[in-house]
């Protein structure tokens, strides 16, 4: 099967993100890919009716943070989603697999305790190069998946 472009989608099928609030929290780590995926998502956002003023940014150093600090901008902010965005990739040691674990549970964990769609566009690869890929390549940007799942996932809870 020859890979494509996963991140294509109908924006017919996407529901308007105007007078949503939706937060964005990147890690810093494996930034040439968050960036990427970051900027992704909020292109994404914007181009579907989310307004500048209602998308909130913020940055944490690791992937593992990313569920604290999605916890922290739900508690603190009215929003109606967050997007986190990660890039953890496979090295030598059972690291990779205890992140990704904790990581993809905790966001779980956030979602169901605020019951609000805590979006996982988190990079789980094998190598830079697939990362790379993912985030803008030529299987797409897991950003942009981010960002439509989160319109989507927002107006099912109306």
């Amino acid at each position: 099967m020859k890979k494509t472009n996963l991140s294509d989608y109908d924006a017919s099928q996407v529901p308007s993100g105007n007078g949503r609030k939706i937060g964005v929290v990147a890690a810093e780590w494996n930034a040439e890919i968050t960036d990427a995926l970051l900027d992704g998502a909020v292109q994404t956002l914007l181009a579907n009716g989310v307004a500048e003023d209602d998308l909130m940014v913020r940055r944490v150093p690791g992937t593992f943070e990313l569920p604290t600090a999605a916890d922290w901008m739900l508690q603190a902010h009215q929003l109606d989603a967050v997007i986190c965005i990660g890039c953890v990739i496979q090295g030598e040691t059972r690291h990779f697999e205890f992140i990704c674990q904790a990581v993809s549970q905790g966001l779980m964990n956030v979602s169901l305790k605020h019951e609000r769609p805590v979006i996982f566009s988190v990079l789980t690869t094998d190598t830079f190069d697939q990362a790379k890929q993912r985030s803008g390549g030529r299987h797409g940007n897991k950003g942009v998946e981010g960002a439509v799942t989160a319109l989507k996932m927002c107006a099912l809870c109306e």
